[in-house]
C-alpha cells in the first residue's frame, strides 16, 4: 500500500505538518509507504486550461505538478493537508489540486482520498467539503474519521494540543489503510466497477 500526502501549507514545520505527521506514525507502524509533497512553499501558477495535457499527458507547465502526477498514479489512496486563512484552503493548495486533477488523465477510480483541514478556529468543514469534491469528481472514495479531518491551531506545534484532533488523525490513517486494503482486495475478486460512456452536457441549448 502507498499513500501520497500533499502538505499544501507554507510552513514544513506548522500545525498542517503536524497533523499530518500524525497520520504518518500510524502508516510507518502499519507497514504503509507514505510519500509526502511540500507543495506550499512551491511557486504553482494556475490552470489557464489551454488543453496541452490532451496533447502530452502531462501539464505544458514543468513544475511540481508534473513532478506528483507519478507518485499519485502509484498511490492506492491521497491525502490532502491544508491551513485555512479564508474560510477556504489556501491559494497555493487549490492551484495544485486544479492543475494535478485535470492533468492526470489516468484512472482513479477507488483510490481513495482525505482531505487534512487546520485552523485558528473556523472555516473547516467548508475547506473540508471544498477538498472533498477533488475525490468525488473522480470516482475516489473518500476516507471517514471520528470527526471532521480537522485540527486547530495557530502556532506552530500547536496542533499537537488538539488532543481530539490528533486522535481523529490517528483514526484517519487507520481507517484509509482499511478501505485501501478492503478496496485491494474487492479489486483482486471483482474487479472494478462497470463504466458507462461519460456523457457530457452542458446548460447552452
Amino acid at each position: 500500500m502507498k499513500v501520497l500526502i500533499i502538505n499544501g501549507s507554507p510552513h514544513a514545520k506548522g500545525n498542517t505538518a503536524t497533523a499530518l505527521n500524525e497520520m504518518i506514525k500510524v502508516f510507518d507502524a502499519e507497514g504503509v509507504e507514505s510519500n509526502l509533497v511540500h507543495v506550499g512553499n512551491k511557486v504553482v501558477r494556475g490552470c489557464v486550461a489551454c488543453g496541452n495535457c490532451y496533447k502530452t499527458g502531462q501539464c505544458i507547465f514543468k513544475d511540481i505538478v508534473n513532478e506528483t502526477a507519478p507518485l499519485f498514479e502509484e498511490a492506492d489512496g491521497l491525502v490532502v493537508g491544508t491551513p485555512v486563512y479564508y474560510a477556504s484552503a489556501n491559494g497555493t493548495t487549490i492551484t495544485f489540486l486544479d492543475r494535478l486533477f485535470f492533468s492526470t488523465h489516468f484512472d482513479k477510480t477507488m483510490k481513495v482520498g482525505a482531505g487534512v483541514v487546520i485552523a485558528r478556529r473556523a472555516g473547516t468543514t467548508a475547506t473540508f467539503d471544498e477538498i472533498n469534491k477533488y475525490f468525488t469528481i473522480n470516482q475516489m472514495p473518500v476516507v471517514s474519521s471520528q470527526y471532521w479531518n480537522n485540527a486547530f491551531g495557530r502556532e506552530p506545534g500547536q496542533a499537537a494540543q488538539d488532543a481530539e484532533g490528533m486522535q481523529t488523525m490517528r483514526t484517519l490513517a487507520r481507517n484509509m489503510i482499511f478501505l485501501m486494503k478492503s478496496i485491494a482486495l474487492g479489486k483482486e475478486n471483482f474487479g472494478l466497477p462497470e463504466k458507462e460512456e461519460h456523457i457530457f452536457t452542458h446548460f447552452i441549448r
